[in-house]
Parts: structure tokens; sequence; C-alpha cells
């Protein structure tokens, strides 16, 4: 092993930092006993070095010798007495929440599941983080104004995976984004921002490799402050690649994170991380069964981040993808969470607070999923004036509306004119993220096509999903050869199109609205790694993709479209 002399160190920062001789290594947990650094070689071998010192719920330790590219994990030293909330097990191996890089990703197996009675090593099958040098001070190469913007949602791997134009080395990829048929596609589209969905390293939910499926979105995150290697195989350097080409075409990138939960899920789930480090410090726990944990997410677990710990992991995952990663700005899953303290939702919540405090963060465009599964979770218009929030409201009225349902013209005069009766005078319209549909859900052209949800591909007998999707099929589920039924849906899918990029607020198209894509009918694609999500560039309809240009060129053009001011008198 390279490591050599081992010293106190220092408890700043978090994380392992390289030093002129060595590494610095700092591993907050208040509930710990001990902890151990662990390093390994190309052939398997693995060191473990004890952590030496302790200030306050920091141990730390300085390794001489160990230089970038090493390899290690981190073992923690405790009680495993879930009745407690404690979760220790020294043959866990655990990922360093502050690590920036991974040597692969994820991968469900039995001994990340395993009691500490069955003595089963993790080690072998948990990816390695990798020391890595500091990242430079950087900004955003570039950040649209707020009123100009026309975001356009969509996911690293089925925007490219099937584009015929692309290398096929790297469909699927970052580096796909930086080609220039995509590149020239967003922009013939008009549009500014590009919405990533979640790009941090995750998991599979355990019950989907028994079917057969793997997870394609995302929302499932270990590592908060690392790419995911499937997605970025040359790391930080690939994903700044991708902004910095984005942005020299007039496009910035938002990305889409996940801090309300975690991959390691129920009491059921996996120890990867958080909860074989301070579990009762990282999550919310029953207070009354410390050994379940509140699950205002639906996911399993939540996020404490109202805490101290929580709020420095939140923060430095978000600088770091804007510093590494060139990003200009986040949309926040389950957004609710972020604000929740335990009696409920407070927009001057912690982590809310510091955000809009940090002179790196709150330049950058801050957008919320306004709810999430908790008591109270709904709420929209509550959160700081500073941030964009996604405006339900808009997707229901104009689904309503234009399907026949029971919206009136007024309400849908108050959509176009930017939902002021939703934010009010506090607001700005372009604080309002208008859309019809999202990756969650169905697809533009499955809107007009299906009444009903159809996941029988995800294994849940059809369970998963929504059913309040307000959808129509013109008199027949799914395809239809009918010349007069495919020309009403086209229309339709026209008229939802101007109702959104002509309204005031910031539009969101969802990828593939704009090449009529299919899910055949399927509104909860998480789980579909294939042809059912990778946008199928060769559906594209020329005509529908010019009519979302013009749009877009309409909405640029007419500066009464996008002004950013509620409508009086």
């Amino acid at each position: 092993m390279p490591a050599g002399r081992v010293t106190s160190g220092s408890p700043e920062p978090l994380g392992v930092t390289l030093t002129v001789d060595g590494v610095n290594v700092a591993v907050a947990s208040l509930t710990a006993d001990a902890v151990d650094f662990c390093l390994f070689e190309e052939a398997g071998g693995e060191r473990r070095i004890r952590l030496p010192e302790r200030t306050g719920e920091v141990f730390h330790g300085h390794v001489e010798g160990v230089g970038e590219g090493a390899r290690y994990g981190l073992r923690a030293h405790g009680p495993f007495d879930p009745a407690r909330g404690l979760r220790f097990d020294p043959g866990k191996l655990l990922v360093d929440p502050y690590a920036v890089a991974l040597d692969g990703p994820f991968h469900l197996d039995p001994a990340i599941f395993s009691a500490p009675e069955e003595a089963l090593d993790s080690g072998p099958v948990v990816p390695k983080a990798i020391v890595t040098p500091r990242a430079p001070e950087a900004s955003p190469q570039l950040i649209v104004p707020w009123e100009r913007a026309v975001i356009y949602e969509a996911h690293v791997r089925g925007l490219t995976r099937l584009h015929p134009d692309v290398p096929e080395p790297v469909r699927g990829t970052f580096a796909a984004l930086a080609c220039p048929p995509v590149i020239e596609h967003l922009q013939a589209l008009g549009i500014t921002t590009l919405e990533l969905l979640p790009s941090a390293a995750w998991i599979d939910e355990r019950h989907l490799p028994p079917l057969g499926l793997s997870n394609y979105w995302g929302y499932n995150p270990i590592a908060f402050c690392a790419p995911d290697p499937r997605l970025a195989p040359g790391g930080w350097a690939e994903v700044r690649s991708a902004t910095r080409a984005l942005a020299q075409a007039g496009i910035e990138v938002v990305l889409d994170v996940v801090l309300n939960h975690s991959g390691e899920g129920d009491a059921l789930g996996p120890t990867l991380s958080l909860r074989g480090l301070d579990n009762p410090t990282y999550y919310r726990l029953d207070r009354d069964d410390p050994a379940r944990y509140v699950d205002d997410a639906g996911t399993g677990n939540t996020l404490a981040l109202d805490r101290p710990a929580g709020v420095r992991l939140a923060m430095e995952a978000l600088r770091t993808w804007a510093r590494r990663g060139g990003v200009a700005g986040f949309r926040f899953d389950l957004a609710t969470v972020l604000g929740r303290r335990p009696n409920g939702f407070d927009p001057a919540a912690p982590l809310l607070s510091a955000m809009l405090q940090d002179p790196e963060l709150r330049r950058l465009k801050l957008i919320a999923e306004p709810w999430d599964c908790g008591p109270g979770g709904h709420q929209l218009s509550r959160f700081p004036t500073a941030f964009g929030e996604w405006n339900d409201r808009f997707r229901d009225t104009v689904r309503r509306f234009w399907g026949g349902f029971d919206a009136t013209r007024g309400e849908l005069a108050a959509r176009l004119a930017g939902s002021q009766d939703v934010f009010a005078a506090r607001r700005r319209p372009s604080r309002s993220i208008n859309f019809v549909t999202a990756h969650d859900g169905f697809t533009l052209a499955d809107l007009v096509s299906y009444a009903a949800k159809h996941n029988e591909a995800n294994g849940e007998d059809n369970r998963d999903g929504t059913d309040g999707n307000w959808s129509w099929n013109s008199g027949v589920e799914g395809p239809s050869d009918e010349s007069a039924i495919q020309a009403r849906r086209l229309a339709d899918q026209r008229a939802l199109l101007a109702t959104l990029v002509l309204s005031r607020g910031t539009p969101m198209i969802s990828m593939g609205a704009e090449l009529g894509q299919s899910q055949g009918g399927n509104n909860n694609a998480y789980a579909q790694d294939n042809a059912t999500a990778w946008l199928d560039w060769a559906r594209d309809d020329a005509g529908l993709t010019g009519w979302v240009a013009r749009l877009a060129a309409i909405r640029q053009a007419e500066p009464v479209l996008r002004e950013d001011r509620f409508l009086t008198g």
C-alpha cells in the first residue's frame, strides 16, 4: 500500500482532501465510536486505517503517501441497535458522502443488505471513491434571464441513446449532449435551458432486478456529490465539457437534484453510506419506533434537512455540481422536504435560507417541485420568492380545458396570464414553471391517445403511476390508423403546445413532445431503461417540430408574451 505515517490531521474540510504529502480525512458522525479509512489496491487488497483523532462529531486523520487516483471507502464502528436508530456494521463498506468520483456504478448484492450476524463483507461489491483534487471555484458559463427562458426537460441517456447522428460509443452520456446534432436540434426548437433528470450516482430499488428492470430516471441517489459513471464515464471533465458546449450555443443547463431521500430506502434497504455512518442524524426516524423511517418522500426514507449535517451535505452537493459541472441551476425533487421541520413546512427553513444566502447559489436558477407525500405536502406558491415552482395548477387546467373536462375559459385565462391567483403580487410570472407534461406522467402524444394508464411493463399489475391524468383518446385507446383521429390528436398536441409556450410564466417542454414521442401509454416509465422511454428520433414529425420552433420564436419576438409582470387594470 502507498500509505505511510498517520497523524492527527484536521477536522476540516469534510471528506478526503489532497495535501502536499498525502490526504486529510475527515468524517462526521455524532453517534459512531470509531471510523476506519480503507484504501484499496488494484489487485483487491484493503488496508484499514483507524482515524486517530476526534474533534466534536468529526473523526479525522492525515495519511501520508496517498495520492490522486487512490481508491477508498469508510467503515464505521458502533452498536447495531435499530430500536435506538443505530445501524453500525463494520462489515459494510461505506461511500464517503463527500466523494466526488466513483470507480463504478452501484449494483444490488446480498452483502449490502445483510445483518451484522451474517458477517458478509460488502467491500468487494461497493464502488470505491477516488481521491480527486479540489475543484477550482468556477462559475457557470451562462445564466439565461428568467423572462427569456424556455426549458426543455430531458434525460441524459434517453435523449441521445437512439440518436442516429451521435457516435455510438458516447450515446446516452454527457458527451453526447455536446454533439452538434443534439445542440442543433435544441437550438432549432428555441430552447434556452436544458433541464436534466438526476445525474448523481444512484442505485436500483430492490424490487426491480427480479422483474428484469432497472432504475432509469435516477431518483434514488447514494453519492450526491459524484456523477453516475454510467452517464459520465469521463467524470467531471465530461460533464463540464457538455455544459460548456451547450453554453457556447446559448443553452444553460439546470440539473434535477434529489435531496429529499437516499437510495438506502426503508428499514430493509441497503447500507451504503449515510445509514452506516450516522443513521439517526441524517434521517428522520419515527419518534415512537426509531427502527422505522419517516417517509414523506414515498421512497422509504426522508433526509433530515433541518439539521446541520444534512444542510452541509446538501449545500456541498449543489456547490460541487456548479463548480465542477458548470450547471446554471437546480430543480429540486419533492422540494417540500427541503423546507420541512418536525412540525411542518417552513419557507425559512435552514436549507432554503442557506441557498439564498450563499453567494454562489443564490444567483443560479432554483426551481422547486412544491410538493411531497407527507402531511401538508402541497406547498405551491409558498417557497421563497427567488424560487421558480412547478405549477401543477397550470398543467391540470390546460389539460382539463383542451380535453373537454370541467375547466372554464376564466380558469384558462388565469393560467395564460401567469397564474396571478396562485402566486399573487409577491412573485413574478416567470417563477411559475408552466408545463403540460413532464418525465413523470404521459408524454404529450400519449396524453391525447390514452384515457387510462398502461403500466403493465413495470411489473406491478398497473397499480403504479397516477390515475388522475385528465387525458383523452378521441374514441380509440392507443394507436389508430384512422386519419380523422390522427388529425384530431395532432391538433390537440398543437393546441396544448401553443397554450404552454405563449402563456406568461416560464414554459417547460418535456423531451420528445416535439417528435410525437409515445411510451405506449406508460405514465411511470422510471424503470424503462429501453426503447419505451428513449427518445425515438425516427418518429421525428417535422411539422410538430417546426410548430414548437415557431411558437418559441413568437415568444421571444413578442415582449407582451414574456413580460415578467402580472396584468392589471
